[in-house]
């Protein structure tokens, strides 16, 4: 008999992920900023449990978010994670199973300073 299969929704609000690169004017200085990578990606909030949080600060890593979407392979560790108008790293990425529709689980760093968006 096959498992059960869980659906998921995404219901809490909607997330833009960035990647990081150089946004300055060719012939410039280099200049770190956000370029667009996946836009208005519908996520649910999820819980940071005690064992992920004391496990990332021991890593020197703070996660103060974690989230759910749907699961897009092009989104990376350190991309950038832009919800509620607040920068998050992306520090870790979990592809879960047995849930449809695909799904990951983002765990998330909120930055110290701000990057500038292009």
């Amino acid at each position: 008999m096959k498992p059960k299969t869980l659906t998921q929704t995404f219901n809490d609000g909607i997330v833009n992920i960035y990647c990081v690169e150089n946004i300055a004017e060719p012939g410039n200085m280099p200049k770190d900023g956000l370029v667009l990578k996946i836009e208005n990606l519908r996520y649910t909030e999820r819980t940071v449990g005690m064992s992920r949080y004391w496990t990332a600060l021991q890593n020197q890593a703070q996660i103060t978010q974690m989230i759910r979407t749907q699961r897009i392979n092009s989104v990376n560790v350190h991309d950038v994670a832009v919800l509620n108008g607040k920068q998050y790293d992306i520090v870790q990425i979990q592809y879960i199973q047995d849930i449809e529709p695909l799904c990951m689980d983002l765990s998330l760093q909120r930055l110290e300073a701000s990057y500038e968006v292009k």
